[in-house]
Order: structure tokens, then C-alpha cells, then sequence
């Protein structure tokens, strides 16, 4: 059964029509799937199939210890978002809803190898030495969510020790107890830095540089 309507398809091929280089979305699963892990695997197929740009691997969460300890993978559904190298940019819970958005623009990210960051905000991530992991939960019916998703990812392509991910908080109620998430987009940075709301480019980019 189709995750993706007909019209969903049509937009897109649309939006895939001008892509550059090849993406490869890993996703992690297992062999007795998790909840939303079928579908998070059958919608990152579904996108594969509307572009020869696009392609899939699947991955067992429990067995393939070698690509889970090389992503770095501690939870499932996930999705990898890799062009030609991996970029740092992670899916965590199925990108449904307003977050297929975001999966659909990390795709075009990766594959033009272009964060689309202003000349200011790569002068100032290009001071980024030491290892950033940046947390966005989000949940699939927030409309401001993507836009602070994007962002994180955009960081992570631009910067190879900033790992971003997208995280889904219904699908891990464990971490956004951990972290007192009541409202989302909320925004994590290596554990130290916390913020809320979708904030333009250069406040977000302020906020991750605050962990330096």
C-alpha cells in the first residue's frame, strides 16, 4: 500500500527534476519492525522511485552493527540523508506531515552540495572545531518545525563535526521527557544550549555558536 498519494508523487518529481548529484537515503530498521518503522521505510522507497538521483539501503538496527556503529545510530525509524559523503543530517521518527518538507530539502541540500547559508553564517560555522550535535524535536503537525529543521541540517552540511537531527517526540517520548519538550520546534545543542521557536538563520546560527 502506497504511503504517498498520486498528487504527492507529481510534486515530487517536480521538485527532484533538477537535482545533481546522487543522495542515498540509509534507512534503519529491524526485522520485526517498530511502529512507524514499516512506513518510514516504505515512504523513503516511494521518494527513491521518483528520481534515478534517489536511492535506498535498508539497514537492520540489530544486526548490521557495522552501519549502525559508522552513522552513529541509537534509535529507530531513521533515515540518513547521504550525498557524497555523509553530511551529518538524520531523520529520527517517520518525516510525516509538515516534516516530509524537511526530508524532501535535505535531499536537494545533499544532492546540490549547497547549504544555501548566507556568507555570514558560513564565516562564523567555519570557526566550529569541536564536535556539535544539534536535537530538533518536532512533532508531524507543526507548521513552524520545518523551518528550524532545515536550518539544523543546513548547519550539518556546511560543517562536517555538526551533526543535526530531526526527532520526532511522540515516537521517543523518552527524550522529550529528558529534555522538557512541551513545545516544539525545541532545539537542543550538545546538551548546554536550549531554545524554542522557529528563529531566523542568524539567531539559530548564534545560538549553536553560544556552545563554542
Amino acid at each position: 500500500m502506497a504511503i504517498l498519494d498520486e498528487h504527492v508523487h507529481q510534486q515530487v518529481k517536480k521538485e527532484f527534476e533538477n537535482l545533481q548529484d546522487n543522495v542515498k537515503l540509509v534507512v534503519f530498521t529491524q526485522e520485526l519492525e517498530c511502529q512507524y518503522c514499516r512506513e518510514n521505510r516504505s515512504m523513503a522507497e516511494e521518494i527513491a522511485a521518483l528520481s534515478d538521483k534517489v536511492t535506498t539501503e535498508v539497514c537492520n538496527f540489530v544486526t548490521d552493527k557495522e552501519k549502525v556503529n559508522k552513522y552513529k545510530i541509537d534509535k529507530i525509524p531513521a533515515i540518513v540523508v547521504e550525498g557524497a559523503k555523509d553530511y551529518g543530517i538524520r531523520f529520527y521518527g517517520i518525516p510525516a506531515g509538515y516534516e516530509f518538507t524537511s526530508l524532501i530539502e535535505a535531499i536537494k541540500i545533499v544532492s546540490a552540495r549547497d547549504s544555501g547559508l548566507s556568507s555570514e553564517s558560513k564565516e562564523s560555522l567555519e570557526k566550529i572545531t569541536e564536535p556539535v550535535h544539534i536535537q530538533v524535536f518536532v512533532t508531524p503537525t507543526c507548521p513552524y518545525c520545518p523551518g528550524a529543521v532545515k536550518l539544523a541540517h543546513k548547519l550539518a552540511l556546511e560543517n562536517d563535526v555538526i551533526t543535526a537531527d530531526m526527532i520526532e517526540s511522540a515516537e521517543f517520548p523518552h527524550l522529550a521527557n529528558k529534555y522538557n519538550v512541551f513545545g516544539v520546534p525545541k532545539t537542543i545543542v550538545n546538551e548546554k544550549n536550549q531554545f524554542e521557536g522557529a528563529l531566523p538563520e542568524s539567531a539559530f546560527v548564534s545560538q549553536v555558536m553560544g556552545v563554542m
